[in-house]
């Protein structure tokens, strides 16, 4: 958290995430396949959070709307710090099954 407007993003995000989460915990995925989703999603809200500290206008948005901006049928954004490709996959793949998950509640 950088200041109290990212607490508010971050509250917003976790609401629309949460459904998400119990959908991952009905699958039975291992303990392992859990938490790395968990952390995906994680350093989802803090991309998210970082580009709207970059453009203030995105703060008006949504919460759905910037997870939806930021993921798509192709996974999510790069990963700012230049990440490990094998990061950067399973980042992507959480961000699809999310992408999924949410259109198909549209």
């Amino acid at each position: 958290m950088i200041d109290r407007p990212d607490l508010a993003i971050g509250r917003a995000l976790l609401e629309v995430l949460e459904p998400f989460i119990h959908h991952l915990v009905e699958q039975g995925l291992s303990k392992r396949t859990f938490n790395r989703r968990i952390d995906n999603l994680w350093v989802l809200g803090g991309e998210i959070i970082t580009k709207a500290n970059s453009d203030p206008a995105l703060r008006e948005q949504s919460a759905r709307v910037l997870i939806l901006d930021s993921v798509d049928d192709e996974g999510g954004p790069l990963l700012s710090g230049g990440a490990d490709p094998d990061d950067q996959e399973s980042f992507d793949r959480t961000c699809r099954k999310l992408y999924g998950y949410l259109k198909s509640f549209a």
